[in-house]
């Protein structure tokens, strides 16, 4: 469920968001190209104006020059001779030729810089026509670039005012929709409660029952079945209630819990299961590793990792229990020499078992690694599970920790 809230979550923040970026780069992509072709226009209008002519006398069109105004931004053009010698210099709007105008026209002259230039106009300062060599118009674009900065600024603040925005709206969008999802599954799980509780008690009573029926040669094959058959219901029904309740784990029944302690003492207990099936447990646990967590259910996660790892290791090889720790998050690692998982997220998944045939023999119901999910995710932790060179890996990780 947690998983399907945080995917339904993440598209609609996403696409939303995508929006949001989508139209702030739309507003600055025309701004900019808007800017630049106004540059770009003043630059050729005043070229064009500037060009000798074999009919015309250049003194009218010099005339015309003087005259020319432009609103917009400052340019400036300068009239040179054959010898590249500023004889003239226009400007088009109210303000003074500035010595750094000068000074930038002299400079552009002297590297013989026979092109247009416009630049990036969000670093640069100046714009230029000399294209050919009688005249140079510049334009000053330090405004159009505060401008175009002052906007990318405003759209990056109203972009992550908007995220801000989106994630609320989308945290109730989600809300809304997942609403009717949520309720079913926990309709679910109260059922799975329920049913199991409500089977308990008379199954125990079949139990019972058998245990103190009569047992003669004509009977003892089906009282053996049906005391086979009624411990294998009892099991999974005790499964389901400890799958329910690990989907209730209540924060306020967490406490600081000394978690080396627990993983070694599973470890133990389990040593001579191990040992029967020819396995070796050997164990690198770090001391004094201390755990804001629920007790109980840590011991049954161990239980479940180990136990699964004994099920499924070859015979004379050795299990690894790995425990680290770090200032940020505790790792939990079981290591077994096995036949290799190829379904890492599914075997995570109620009744998934690897046999397919379903073999009620082995009198496993693919819950346990169900209920270890759900133990991990109730402390904020993640667990996954990869095969490699012939070993399987259970790791999980967990942040919510005490210092000692």
């Amino acid at each position: 469920m947690k998983n399907l809230k945080k995917k339904t979550f993440l598209t609609i923040f996403i696409i939303i968001s995508l929006f949001a970026i989508f139209f702030a780069t739309f507003f600055n992509i025309q701004t900019y190209h808007r800017e630049y072709i106004g540059i770009l226009n003043n630059l050729t209008r005043m070229k064009n104006l500037t060009i000798k002519r074999p009919d015309k006398e250049i003194k009218p069109i010099n005339d015309e020059l003087h005259n020319r105004k432009i609103m917009d931004y400052e340019v400036y053009t300068f009239i040179l001779n054959d010898n590249n010698e500023i004889i003239d210099q226009i400007s088009h709007n109210d303000n003074k030729i500035s010595d750094e105008i000068i000074i930038k026209a002299k400079n552009i002259i002297l590297n013989n810089s026979s092109k247009i230039k416009i630049g990036f106009l969000y670093i640069e300062s100046y714009a230029y026509n000399f294209e050919n060599n009688n005249s140079l118009t510049i334009v000053n674009i330090s405004n159009t670039r505060k401008m175009l900065l002052t906007n990318l600024l405003i759209s990056l603040l109203l972009v992550i005012i908007s995220e801000l925005i989106i994630y609320i709206i989308s945290k109730k969008i989600t809300k809304w929709i997942t609403k009717p999802v949520v309720e079913s599954f926990n309709r679910e799980k109260e059922f799975v409660a329920n049913a199991s509780h409500e089977l308990k008690t008379p199954l125990a009573v079949m139990m019972a029952s058998v245990d103190c029926l009569e047992v003669n040669k004509k009977n003892e094959k089906w009282i053996n079945n049906l005391k086979s058959e009624s411990e294998k219901m009892n099991n999974l029904i005790t499964r389901l209630l400890d799958l329910s309740k690990t989907e209730y784990l209540k924060k306020e029944n967490f406490s600081k819990n000394d978690i080396s302690m627990i993983i070694e003492k599973r470890a133990l207990i389990f040593e001579a299961l191990a040992y029967e099936k020819k396995i070796t447990i050997e164990t690198n646990i770090a001391k004094n590793v201390y755990m804001f967590c629920h007790k109980e259910s840590i011991d049954e996660l161990v239980s479940i990792l180990i136990d699964n790892a004994i099920n499924h290791s070859e015979e004379n090889s050795k299990i690894k229990v790995n425990l680290t720790c770090d200032k940020k998050e505790i790792k939990l690692e079981v290591i077994n020499k096995g036949d290799p998982i190829f379904e890492c997220e599914k075997i995570f998944e109620r009744f998934y078992r690897n046999d397919k045939s379903h073999n009620r023999k082995s009198g496993r119901y693919g819950l346990g690694l169900a209920i270890a999910k759900n133990i991990v995710e109730s402390h904020n932790g993640l667990i996954k599970a990869y095969s490699k060179d012939g070993y399987t890996t259970f790791e999980v990780k967990m942040k919510v920790l005490l210092e000692n």
